[in-house]
């Protein structure tokens, strides 16, 4: 894996000096945190507001200092990676082509896709995920082992959709576009983050990502950190990308990627899926008002 490291100094997430008792209705009766834990498999949960932690609960054993495994939320980072590449310079526009950058993905489908499509999870390329071990998904994962991500990318030849008319789940659209972020900054996602992201979080633990034989990360997963440094990431986005008076993710950029007003109509809640809308690799809920998740 590589890691991804942490500043001099952490940026102080510090307890409420007066926390709230927080509650929810359960089957019409009241309820407590201790009863969210208790029914959910939960290993840890983090409540932030105004910079402030409200609840820090662990269970199962695990502790503050423990990393946790990020499933599909490390999509949501690759999409960070992207809009810090493009206001870098360093992609030119979210229309080129994956194969722009990548050249060893020009003539196949996924490589004949726009970065921005991709983000989408857009590209119209016939895949099944459905987690089965006989899937698309464990395909991918075969070949990527044995022959690395290009060629993973490269086996799946059929676009049974024109790219930009369907959201469709493939995680496999995130591991190519961590190839062409590879190739785009010459850098792993973690090298490239570690300054541009991790350290002006201010995150207080190194975040691991498992790579591939190739070099490249996972990019649909296998992001792990601490809790705590997971708050940091929320209260970043929270605030459209900045830290303090810095400007860490471009806020057009970020906007973009998590209201699904700016996304076409295909991609919008209960219309994407029954319920949830898509961004860039960010999940965009129902209502006017713009709210986001990664998972």
């Amino acid at each position: 894996h590589y890691r991804l490291t942490r500043p001099p100094q952490p940026l102080p997430l510090p307890a409420a000096a007066a926390p709230p008792t927080l509650g929810y209705r359960f089957d019409k009766q009241p309820a407590t945190i201790d009863d969210f834990l208790a029914r959910h498999r939960i290993m840890g949960l983090l409540v932030i507001k105004n910079g402030q932690v409200l609840v820090e609960k662990y269970q199962y054993g695990r502790t503050a200092q423990h990393r946790f495994i990020s499933q599909s939320m490390a999509k949501s980072i690759v999409s960070l990676a992207v809009g810090i590449a493009l206001s870098e310079g360093k992609i030119k526009s979210l229309d080129d082509t994956v194969a722009r950058y990548e050249p060893r993905m020009a003539g196949c489908p996924y490589g004949e896709t726009s970065i921005r499509n991709l983000l989408r999870m857009a590209s119209g390329v016939q895949f099944c995920e459905e987690y089965d071990n006989k899937d698309d998904l464990a395909k991918f994962g075969q070949i990527r082992v044995a022959k690395g991500t290009i060629a993973a990318a490269c086996a799946f030849t059929n676009r049974e959709a024109e790219a930009g008319t369907r959201f469709h789940y493939a995680s496999s659209e995130t591991a190519v576009l961590a190839a062409m972020m590879y190739a785009a900054t010459g850098q792993s996602l973690s090298d490239y983050l570690s300054p541009r992201l991790w350290q002006p979080i201010g995150a207080e633990s190194e975040a691991t990502w498992i790579k591939s034989r190739d070099g490249i990360e996972t990019g649909g997963g296998g992001f792990n950190a601490v809790l705590r440094d997971y708050g940091r990431l929320g209260m970043l986005l929270a605030n459209d990308g900045k830290v303090g008076d810095r400007q860490v993710v471009p806020r057009d950029y970020l906007l973009e990627a998590t209201d699904w007003h700016k996304q076409p109509e295909a991609f919008a809640p209960r219309k994407a899926t029954p319920y949830m809308g898509y961004g860039y690799l960010f999940w965009t809920f129902p209502g006017e008002k713009r709210r986001f998740a990664l998972f």
